[in-house]
Parts: C-alpha cells; sequence; structure tokens
C-alpha cells in the first residue's frame, strides 16, 4: 500500500518541472500586469530554458528512469533536450525585432514556446506509448496557437487551423496504433513491448504502420509533408524559425528511440517504410522557379511529375500550375 502512494523521484524530470512552473509564473505575471510585460517575459523565458540546459548538464551521469519506467533519461536524451532548448532559446532572442517592427509583442509568446519545450522534453524522455502521447499533444498543442499567435493577419490563423486539423488527423492516426500495439502485446512500456512483440503479427505491424505515421507528419517526412509549406508561409518568420527546429529535433528523437527500442527487432518489417520517406531527401526544384514570387515556397501552386534526366535515375521536378 505504501508503494502505492510513494511519489516518485522527481530529479530525472526537474528540467521540464523548472519549465511548466516557470511558464505559469509568467502567464500569471502577464495576466496581472498587461502586456508592457512582453519584453520582460521573453527574457525571463530565456533565463528559464538556460536554467533546464543547466539542469541537464547536472544530472547525475547514466541511466536515470523514473514515473514507474515511462520517463527515461540517459546520454541520448540529454543530447538531444540541449539541442530543444538551444532552438527554442534561439527562437524566442531572433523574434525580438521582428515582433517590435510588426507591433506584435505579446507575453503569451513566450511562455507558448516554453510549454512547447516542455512537451517537448518529456517526448524526448518517453519510454511508453502514454508518456509519448502527452509529451507530443503538450508540444503541438501550443505550437497550433503560436502559429497563429497573429490574431490580425488571416494568413496566420488559416496556418494555425490546418496546423490544428492536420495534427488532430495525425494523433488520432498515432493514437490507433498505439491501441493495436497495446492490444497485440498487452503492455504500453518499451521494454514490454520489445519483449511481447510477435514478428508475425499483422496487428502489431498494422499498428507500428500507423504510429510511423503519426511520426512522419510531426516531421513532415513524405508523404505526410504537404501541410508544411502553407502552415510555415502563414506563420510570423519566427515561428517559421521555431517550428522547422526545435520540434522536428524532439520528433526524430522519439522517431529513433521507438523504432531502435520496442521495435528494434522487427527491423524487416519496418525498414521499407523507412526506404519510403528517404524520398523526403530528393531536392524538389521547380522546372522555371521564380525566386521573386511571394509563393515560390508553397508546394501547393506546384505540380509533382517525373522527367527523364541525365543521370541514370529520373529527377524530381515541379512544374507551376497554370493560373486560371
Amino acid at each position: 500500500m505504501n508503494d502505492v502512494f510513494a511519489l516518485p523521484a522527481l530529479l530525472p524530470a526537474l528540467p521540464e518541472i523548472v519549465l511548466a512552473v516557470g511558464a505559469m509564473a509568467l502567464l500569471m505575471l502577464g495576466a496581472f500586469r498587461g502586456e508592457h510585460t512582453a519584453v520582460a517575459v521573453n527574457w525571463l523565458a530565456i533565463v528559464l530554458l538556460v536554467a533546464a540546459g543547466a539542469i541537464t548538464l547536472w544530472l547525475p551521469g547514466g541511466t536515470l528512469v523514473t514515473f514507474g519506467g515511462s520517463f527515461i533519461v540517459d546520454p541520448f536524451a540529454r543530447f538531444l533536450k540541449l539541442l530543444a532548448l538551444t532552438g527554442s532559446a534561439g527562437a524566442i532572442l531572433m523574434s525580438f525585432d521582428y515582433l517590435a517592427l510588426e507591433k506584435q509583442q505579446k507575453f503569451e509568446y513566450p511562455i507558448l514556446i516554453l510549454l512547447s519545450t516542455t512537451g517537448m522534453l518529456m517526448l524526448i524522455s518517453a519510454a511508453d506509448l502514454i508518456a509519448l502521447y502527452l509529451g507530443l499533444e503538450l508540444m503541438s498543442l501550443a505550437l497550433y496557437v503560436v502559429a497563429a499567435i497573429n490574431r490580425d493577419s488571416a494568413r496566420s490563423a488559416e496556418a494555425g487551423l490546418k496546423y490544428f486539423i492536420l495534427g488532430a488527423l495525425s494523433s488520432g492516426m498515432l493514437l490507433y496504433g498505439a491501441s493495436l500495439v497495446y492490444g497485440f502485446t498487452g503492455t504500453v512500456t518499451f521494454v514490454g513491448i520489445a519483449k511481447a512483440a510477435n514478428p508475425g503479427s499483422i496487428g502489431l505491424i498494422m499498428g507500428l504502420v500507423f504510429l510511423f505515421a503519426g511520426f512522419c507528419f510531426k516531421v513532415s517526412a513524405v508523404p505526410f509533408h504537404m501541410w508544411t509549406p502553407d502552415v510555415y508561409e502563414g506563420a510570423p518568420t519566427p515561428v517559421t524559425a521555431f517550428m522547422g527546429t526545435a520540434p522536428k529535433v524532439a520528433a526524430a528523437a522519439v522517431l529513433v528511440r521507438v523504432m531502435a527500442s520496442p521495435f528494434g527487432h522487427l527491423l524487416a518489417q519496418w525498414q521499407q517504410l523507412i526506404v519510403l520517406t528517404a524520398f523526403s531527401l530528393i531536392p524538389l526544384v521547380p522546372e522555371k522557379p521564380d525566386f521573386r514570387s511571394k509563393d515560390f515556397a508553397v508546394t501547393g501552386e506546384y505540380t509533382l511529375h517525373v522527367r527523364p534526366h541525365i543521370a541514370p535515375h529520373p529527377a524530381l521536378l515541379i512544374s507551376r500550375r497554370p493560373s486560371k
């Protein structure tokens, strides 16, 4: 009975706790003091990110596990957490001049980045499917709002709405895959899945496919990348820089951890999925690019087709659709 109500060791999760508590404190500061605290909140958010990075470095070496094995801190997690924290702090620093010029200084902006970063750190350290989903949603929900932070811009609101709708779809796919994995293994922990997974189970492989699809959406991998140009173009520039760095680090980290830990012995089953997503590394260059065009980066304005090339393999090209 005492073991049931015993508090878990909180030291491994101290960076996440510092960011979460600090974000709530800054939210209260901004709510009671008003918009003129935006600059101060920005600097305090950077201080919190630096403090979280220092705590990450200060944690004891080796592998730390808490929350019943749901949360793990190892050298892999430490390194990627530092990358995510650096990307988040850099995004806030980059936004100072932009937000001042656009007269969009809001104290909510750095708080949303702090909350999203908290989800990233939890996602990187997730050691079971439940912790993975909680971290993913905490990261994503803040990103949906920060993408539409410019409330006076229709393009920014459109970007946030598109990201929210497609993000909800990807979360549903990931949850469906997690439920299949749990149903065919009887556990949600990565260690337990690795022990109980049967390489010949069709249901388990289908669950893995849905999990992989959800991860591919978060890292903008083919064929789940078509949302990216519209959202990145509509969101404010510093937000685009943030969305293209730190969240991608966290999503790639959990993708590597999931594939290597619970499904590492199913390499023959999921390596074909990796081959398909490898096509995202092929540069898609317009046949006649107009670099002066404002919509040059929007893939929705272009049609993908294959044309013979000098190289032995066909080159992927994009041509702009004729305007109506």
